[in-house]
């Protein structure tokens, strides 16, 4: 049987492949225990640094929770909520980035693990959506919370409230994603923000997400107090010293993540 999950770690990135393009790559409850695990094995690997996350074939990113199977589980209480939590990474954040490459459609449950990416890229035919009114349920694994922090009030509600679609376009303009690119390019470009990034000094990179994760929510004269706490991390560490010193030198600095 294959896994509905593929992890696969080349290098410092980390590859985490959604996997039932016959289901448009719709989440089992074995699919989103082995993704949450699969973040979990991602945050614990000292030599990751980027996770790019995508689906398998060229219909579909993910299209949610599987309607015969998952939802049902969620409504017996087959399927802990702690699973899902970690999933889209509600409590135990993963700050290393996740940079999404959305190959095809992404929606309700799709779109959810979306949102908690940080860098997001799309085939041109993609497309997004929460459909889930249609079905008299909710968007409620972080989208009531996090979608309306991430674009525009009003865009947001429309399509929290119509659950009707938007093209990969429409995505683009809301800042909903990065870039629109030809789907046989998707992951060259998803594997060029990751080499940026990896090249940058690991501990300055996820102290910075951490940072901006985390403050977001504070008042912005107690977040200018807090911020510092997280960058002090990477002023006083080993990469610090090369990169500065590789500055000096003209040449390109060699981290460790110490």
């Amino acid at each position: 049987m294959t896994d509905p999950v593929l992890y696969e770690k080349v290098s410092n990135k980390a590859y985490i492949t959604l996997n039932r393009p016959e289901a448009m790559n719709a989440m089992t409850p074995e699919g989103f225990r082995q993704l949450a695990e699969a973040f979990k094995e991602a945050g614990k690997d000292e030599d990751v640094r980027v996770v790019i996350l995508t689906g398998t074939g060229e219909k579909a990113f993910c299209a949610g929770a599987d309607l015969k199977e998952t939802i049902p589980a969620i409504a017996e209480g087959q399927l802990d909520p702690n699973v899902l939590d970690d999933v889209v990474l509600k409590y135990n954040p993963l700050w290393k980035p996740i940079i999404a490459a959305v190959n095809g459609h992404c929606l309700a449950g799709g779109m959810e693990i979306l949102q908690a990416t940080d860098i997001r890229i799309a085939a041109e035919h993609a497309t997004f959506g929460l459909p889930e009114p249609k079905w008299s349920i909710m968007a409620a694994a972080g989208s009531l919370v996090r979608l309306v922090r991430q674009i525009p009030y009003c865009r947001a509600m429309e399509i929290l409230l119509t659950g009707e679609s938007i093209t990969a376009k429409e995505a683009l303009d809301i800042g909903l994603i990065n870039k629109i690119v030809p789907a046989s390019r998707l992951l060259e470009e998803a594997d060029d923000y990751a080499e940026k990034i990896c090249r940058n000094g690991p501990i300055a990179v996820q102290a910075t997400k951490e940072a901006v994760v985390r403050l977001q929510s504070l008042p912005m004269e107690l977040a200018f107090h807090e911020e510092w706490k997280y960058a002090n991390k990477a002023f006083i560490s080993t990469d610090a010293r090369e990169g500065l010193k590789a500055f000096a030198e003209k040449r390109a600095p060699q981290f460790v993540g110490r």
